[in-house]
Order: structure tokens, then C-alpha cells, then sequence
């Protein structure tokens, strides 16, 4: 636990175990807890796809049995404004988003910050599993405990006064130790599932969701030789990686299954917007899905200003190991990253956070840019971009 003053704390309760036990952690220590759930989204908001409403009736429950008062709030003006908007734009830019990301540094630690600091808070609180530690007169972000449940990387958007005001009690502890301590205190919510994906999508196909908001042509899907395979839908509805949903999955051939042998998966290997071409390729390790270098951009700095140049980690995607690296031109609008051969990034996504690593401490990260594939993809068959072009 970062303190052991007691103060006056407002803690996010999502209607999930991890914030739960925060809140009852608190508590526990003395102080002074008041609970806030966030409403942030009401577009067709409806029991079948989104569960804002049960969470909410758990969140409740919760605070009734800990003996807190919980607010409800409604930030989805906000949300659509800050986040949505921003999710769309990538997408129709052919580009990846991550709303996590967003919505943690717009919403969670600016929106629901402000609001709690109006209702006489001394600090707020989350269930994300991460710490906070102060050191030389600063603060740093620190992973959590529990290498599983890590969630630094959707927190590295935060600056200094906000993680001077933010305590994540259940960052010291692992998964399964919440768990218990939900089961030992009898919260209603012990044994709900973790929550997944965003509430504005729910558990509708996230295609048919983007169908509603973004233009879309389609275009052909080709291969690493340049032939046709198929057609997409429309470019924004797939990313670098992408396995699922491509719609060819009959189509064979021995000597194009990098990788994996004649029946290796397809995955997406690039999108281009200036000839409407999905390009794929067959096998997870072909060479095309191998990065060694990117560069970011719309970056953020926890300390308030970039780290020296030098070998660092980095995630270039959420649970995935730390990845050695060399930073390189590091301001504060921008930075590359170099992979070394035995560490090439796979299917490195623009629109997605590379974020930054000294150990256990999260230093930053940026919105990935572009990218430059591996060594290793000098091979008989014509760039990504040729190919699209064709």
C-alpha cells in the first residue's frame, strides 16, 4: 500500500472483484472510502451488450456490504468526446487504437480524478493491478506484482500529479490472493468474471459495431506473391495480426505456408489505404509479420521528461514479455526503438502503445508510428507494399 495516513479516498468501483477488494482494503486501513461507479457510455446501451447496468447493481452490493456511499456518475459525454471520437478516427485512418489506453488517461485519471478532488478527496483509487512508488521527490509507476495481471501498460499515459493522488491497493498482490480475500469477506461479486473488451462494444461483433460508425470500400486480399485471394470488406475492419475473419481460410499452398506447412493460418500482414489491398500471409513466423525497428509518436513521459537513449524494454502490445531494445531520439514528441535479431517484434500495429521499461519501472510510451520489418524478410517475393501495389 502506498500510505498509511488516513484520508478521505474515492475509489472507482466498476462492479468487479479487483476494485471491490481495493475499496475493502481501504477501508480496512482506516480510511475514509467513498465509492464512485462511472457510467461511460449509453449509445444503445442494453442488458444484451453491455453490462453497465448489472455492474452498476454489483458495485452496490458491494458498497452496501463494506459499509461505504457510492455515487453514480455519468461520464459518457465525456467519453464519446474524448475517447469514441478518437477510436473512430484511428480505425478510419486505417489504424489500430487501443481505448484502454485512452480511456485511462481521459476518463479515469482526468474526468473521474476532477470529479473526485470536487467531492474533497485526498487521493482516488482504482483496482488496476500496478504501484506507485515516491522516490527524489517524484513518483514513479511501477508494474504490478502479479506478472499475469500487470496493467502498467495501459497506465503509462499518466503524469506526475496524477500518480501523486492515485493509490492501486491490490498492485502488490496476485490475482489469486483477491480472489480469496473477496471469498473470506463475502463479496456479492467474488466470483464474477473479469470484464473483457469495452462496454461500447460488449459482446456484439466488433465488425458488425464498426459498420455503423466507419465508411468502408472493399478491396482485394492478396498474398505474398501477389495474387488474389478474395476480397475484405473494408480495411478498417482488420488488424496486422489478425487471424480470424478473413474469409480464406480454404485457400491452401505448401510452398506458401511459411512458417506452418501447407495448412499454417493466414494472418494480416499489411493494410494499404492507397490501393484498398489487404495483404496476407500464411504461418505465425513468416517473415513479414517480423519487426525490428519502430518509431512513436504522440508520446508520454511518467517523470515529465524522455529518458536518456540507451538499452531499455519495451511492450510493443499488452501481455507480451518486456522485449530488449535500444531507444533512440527520445523528445518530447517522439522516439524509435531497435529490436535486436533474436528479439524482432511480432506484427507491430500502428495505432497501438509501444511503452517503455527500466526493470519494474514504467517509464512512458508513445502511439506506434510506423515500423520497419526484420533482416530476415529479404526473401525471393516482393515487399508488402509492391505487392499491394500490384
Amino acid at each position: 500500500m502506498v500510505t498509511t495516513k488516513k484520508q478521505r479516498v474515492v475509489v472507482g468501483l466498476s462492479g468487479g472483484v479487483d476494485s471491490a477488494v481495493s475499496a475493502w482494503l481501504l477501508k480496512a486501513m482506516g480510511h475514509e472510502v467513498v465509492g464512485i461507479f462511472m457510467k461511460n457510455w449509453e449509445d444503445d446501451d442494453d442488458d444484451e451488450h453491455c453490462s453497465s447496468r448489472q455492474d452498476f447493481l454489483d458495485a452496490a452490493s458491494v458498497a452496501d456490504v463494506i459499509g461505504i456511499e457510492i455515487e453514480h456518475v455519468n461520464f459518457a459525454a465525456e467519453y464519446k468526446d474524448r475517447v469514441f471520437a478518437e477510436f473512430l478516427r484511428e480505425y478510419q485512418a486505417g489504424r489500430t487504437p487501443n481505448p484502454d489506453v485512452l480511456c485511462n488517461a481521459e476518463i479515469k485519471f482526468k474526468a473521474f480524478l476532477d470529479h473526485a478532488m470536487r467531492l474533497g478527496a485526498e487521493k482516488i483509487a482504482t483496482g488496476h493491478y500496478a504501484r506507485v512508488r515516491e522516490r527524489d521527490g517524484g513518483f514513479q509507476l511501477l508494474k504490478g506484482l502479479d506478472p499475469l495481471k500487470d496493467q502498467s501498460y495501459f497506465l503509462h499515459r499518466l503524469n506526475q500529479d496524477q500518480l501523486g493522488k492515485t493509490i492501486f491497493p491490490v498492485g502488490e498482490l496476485p490475482k489469486t490472493e483477491v480472489r480469496r480475500l473477496a471469498a473470506e469477506i463475502k463479496l456479492p461479486n467474488a466470483k464474477k468474471k473479469d470484464s473483457t473488451g469495452i462496454c461500447f462494444i460488449g459482446e456484439r461483433p466488433f465488425r458488425d459495431f464498426l459498420n455503423r460508425y466507419l465508411s468502408h470500400a472493399p478491396g482485394p486480399i492478396k498474398d505474398d506473391r501477389g495474387r488474389t485471394l478474395g476480397q475484405h470488406v473494408g480495411l478498417s475492419f482488420y488488424t496486422l495480426g489478425q487471424r480470424q475473419g478473413l474469409g480464406i481460410g480454404g485457400v491452401k499452398d505448401k510452398k506458401a505456408a511459411r512458417g506452418g506447412g501447407e495448412h499454417a493460418p493466414w494472418y494480416v500482414a499489411r493494410k494499404d489505404l492507397d490501393t484498398n489491398t489487404l495483404v496476407v500471409v500464411q504461418g505465425h513466423e513468416h517473415p513479414w509479420l517480423q519487426y525490428r525497428s519502430l518509431v512513436a509518436d504522440d508520446v508520454a513521459w511518467v517523470g515529465g521528461v524522455a529518458p536518456p537513449a540507451g538499452p531499455l524494454a519495451a511492450k510493443t502490445r499488452y501481455r507480451q514479455a518486456d522485449a530488449p531494445c535500444s531507444l533512440a531520439a527520445p523528445d518530447e514528441q517522439g522516439f524509435a526503438l531497435e529490436f535486436p535479431p533474436e528479439a524482432l517484434q511480432w506484427a507491430v500495429t500502428p495505432g497501438q502503445s509501444a511503452v517503455l521499461y527500466d526493470g519494474e519501472v514504467c517509464l512512458g510510451g508513445g502511439v506506434i508510428a510506423s515500423a520497419e520489418l526484420g533482416a530476415t524478410a529479404g526473401t525471393t517475393h516482393r515487399a508488402p507494399a509492391e505487392v499491394a501495389a500490384r
